[in-house]
């Protein structure tokens, strides 16, 4: 158990961090297989990245997409899904971000990003994407 967690924690460190893709910037949350609680490391990696964005209250509405592994079939992952943006939501709100800039998406095992023919794709696919996109004035 500690070395899956262990090698999840550098998994993470790698895959976290931000890009930048066209005028969104992007952040994704890894979730372990089954479960929607955001780890403490993700969850002061995401306060990090929000106070290092300026302005980030008046140039961005957020949009969360969350995905998930087709482990559990289709209802059970979009309960999941559901259940993964809602954690990320809340975790946004405790940092004083508006509700009225926060859209989400849930995808469940539809639409995946990544292959799902194997387990490095899987733990791929177990995350919620935070898109700031730009407000157009």
């Amino acid at each position: 158990m500690k070395l899956f967690f262990l090698s999840s924690l550098v998994f993470t460190t790698i895959l976290s961090t931000a890009q930048v893709g066209g005028d969104e910037i992007r952040k994704s949350i890894f979730f372990d297989g089954g479960s929607y609680e955001i780890d403490e490391y993700q969850v002061v990696e995401l306060s990090r990245w929000l106070d290092s964005i300026p302005n980030l209250l008046n140039k961005y509405e957020i949009q969360l997409i969350s995905h998930t592994d087709p482990i559990g079939g289709k209802r059970y992952n979009e309960w999941l899904s559901k259940m993964r943006s809602q954690s990320v939501f809340l975790l946004l709100l405790s940092k004083d971000i508006p509700e009225h800039i926060i859209h989400s998406k849930d995808w469940g095992l539809e639409n995946p990003v990544y292959s799902n023919d194997n387990y490095r794709g899987m733990m791929l696919n177990r995350r919620v994407d935070v898109i700031l996109h730009p407000v157009v004035f």
